[in-house]
């Protein structure tokens, strides 16, 4: 703007002071010249407001970018905040399947002996059902009748409390979840089975 204005006082100034004995000629020549400087003054005004707005632009799209950037980074911290959280819910579910292991496998160590002298005693058999976490216990020599008849149940040991699925034959619901009840408290199965087995005694007696 102070150049425009430079300008226009230069231009008001050369017509002020033009000699008043100038020929015609030179007076068109001089008109000529004032003319051709202000459309340059016209012209480069236009490409300095050309200019003021491209840098305009420019900023914007700038901070457009920065206003992005910014959308984009407030949203990774969001997703990485909730891949820590659900990292943190897998590894707390691993401890807690190591450690239900962990005390599978220390009942098991504690209980191998004493197994082997129910089999005996009980005249019991162990086995698989097929699927994981879950024994089969067969007694026999229950029924005075018939010693080779089988009596039957099956342990789930999939969760931290063991669970009785099925008994062969059928017995009291209420009989079975007290022993089972002390098994889970005290962890003793030896006195567990030897319980199983007198409930399938009095079952096959009525």
């Amino acid at each position: 703007m102070l150049q425009r204005s430079r300008v226009g006082a230069f231009l008001r100034l050369a017509t002020i002071v033009q000699p008043l004995t100038e020929s015609p000629e030179s007076q068109r020549a001089r008109k000529r010249e004032i003319e051709t400087i202000q459309n340059k003054s016209v012209q480069h005004q236009s490409g300095v407001e050309k200019e003021e707005q491209e840098q305009e632009e420019m900023h914007e799209a700038i901070r457009e970018l920065g206003a992005r950037r910014g959308d984009h980074l407030s949203r990774r911290d969001e997703l990485k905040g909730q891949i820590a959280e659900v990292q943190q819910a897998i590894d707390k579910r691993r401890r807690a399947q190591k450690q239900h292991q962990a005390r599978l496998d220390s009942q098991a160590a504690k209980n191998g002996p004493e197994l082997r002298f129910w089999e005996s005693s009980l005249c019991l058999r162990i086995e698989g059902t097929g699927v994981d976490d879950q024994l089969r216990f067969a007694y026999t020599h229950v029924d005075e009748k018939d010693w080779d008849r089988q009596c039957i149940f099956d342990l789930s040991m999939e969760k931290t409390d063991y669970e009785v699925l099925d008994t062969r034959p059928s017995l009291d619901r209420d009989s079975v979840q007290e022993v089972l009840d002390s098994l889970n408290e005290t962890r003793d199965l030896a006195v567990f089975l030897k319980s199983m087995r007198t409930l399938f005694g009095e079952a096959v007696r009525h």
